[in-house]
């Protein structure tokens, strides 16, 4: 089996599970650490005449992270394409199945397992708290409806404020951010790289979370560590 990745949480799933069938993952594919495979671009511009250089068996995609002309090229190149879907925890479950199945991997890995387990009893706070949480700076986007990491966040006590928002990633301008009072900023290192020089001096008077993109939108391994890790990370931002 010759897999090519377009997605960078599912580039670690199948690297970790099953590293010897992974022939090429995107320049964004940075999990696990020293992956060594043919790079084939970017999640939004892959190069396509290099994937099918590569004669893969499978490609597998994310219908939000990759478009669609792209994926019917591969198509038209003669390559299967896998597209999964991801808005919730329990979906992210049912697609790395469904992927790793694909990639010939005859039983469910331990990690998925733990993964699964992970969430069954996340670490809830006793009262809910309200969040806005930007994923872009110049112009400022934040989280909006039907989004993994919103479903993520509200799995652990926060609700964000823009969750019924028309749009998936709605431009909002910073100074409605600030007047909205979220109990806090929850401010990711990617798509953005927010830091704390980089952030949260927008929102003055506000507690901000500083949280690893990673485990807020990532659906991989790292699903395991998630919930722990993010709920330190809201903790932090009110003491």
């Amino acid at each position: 089996m010759r897999v090519v990745s377009l997605v960078p949480s599912l580039t670690e799933a199948v690297a970790r599970t099953v590293p010897g069938a992974l022939v090429g993952a995107t320049d964004w594919c940075t999990h696990p650490a020293g992956l060594d495979v043919v790079r084939v671009g970017g999640t939004k511009n892959p190069r396509t005449d290099r994937i099918l250089s590569l004669a893969p068996d499978l490609v597998i995609a994310n219908e939000e992270e990759n478009r669609a002309p792209d994926l019917d090229a591969l198509r038209a190149g003669g390559v299967e394409v896998l597209v999964t879907e991801v808005r919730t925890v329990p979906q992210a479950v049912t697609e790395l199945e469904r992927t790793l199945t694909a990639c010939g991997v005859p039983a469910r890995p331990r990690w998925l397992d733990e993964a699964e387990a992970a969430w069954a009893d996340p670490p809830v706070p006793g009262r809910r708290a309200t969040a806005v949480v930007p994923v872009w700076r110049r112009p400022w986007m934040v989280l909006g409806r039907d989004t993994f990491a919103g479903d993520v966040l509200a799995r652990l006590g926060v609700d964000h404020l823009y969750a019924r928002h028309a749009e998936r990633y709605p431009r909002i301008p910073v100074d409605e951010l600030r007047a909205a009072r979220p109990d806090v900023v929850v401010l990711p290192d990617e798509p953005y790289r927010f830091t704390a020089d980089d952030g949260p001096e927008a929102f003055p008077g506000l507690p901000c979370a500083l949280v690893d993109g990673r485990y807020l939108t990532w659906y991989g391994p790292s699903l395991a560590e998630a919930p722990r890790a993010l709920a330190a990370a809201l903790r932090a931002a009110h003491r």
